[in-house]
């Protein structure tokens, strides 16, 4: 599967699981909602102190399985290397990502200020390949 399938696929199934390495390189595995930026990166939003941020500020290096919401149906694994970008820089990601996920929200000064008080990070995932072929 090529890298252009697989964000056609992420665009349109939000239900991920996100693997991410601990310092002794087993996985560390969590649920997420994740998303297509217009540069071509997932998305994804967490806390700022979660383990998958830790441990990719450590390596970059995660995998991503991307799931129908029925479990059973159309998936892709997309590896490649994250970036986590905080407050406030990732303020405008976040917006961009809760639009790609759920659309306009009904009231962005109280999606902010939520926001703020979660400490959000956006993780921005370069996709290098993508399978099942």
């Amino acid at each position: 599967m090529d890298l252009d399938q697989a964000r056609a696929i992420v665009r349109e199934q939000h239900h991920a699981v996100l693997a991410t390495r601990r310092s002794d390189g087993s996985p560390q595995l969590s649920p997420v909602l994740a998303t297509v930026d217009a540069g071509g990166r997932i998305t994804v939003s967490t806390t700022a102190n979660t383990a998958k941020v830790a441990n990719i500020a450590r390596d970059p290096h995660v995998s991503l399985c991307v799931l129908p919401d029925e479990f059973f149906g159309r998936w892709v694994q997309l590896d490649g290397t994250a970036e986590a970008v905080r407050l406030p820089e990732a303020m405008p990601l976040l917006e961009e990502y809760y639009r790609t996920v759920s659309g306009e929200h009904e009231d962005w000064e109280r999606y902010r200020a939520a926001m703020r008080a979660e400490r959000r990070a956006l993780l921005r995932i370069e996709p290098t390949r993508a399978g099942p072929s």
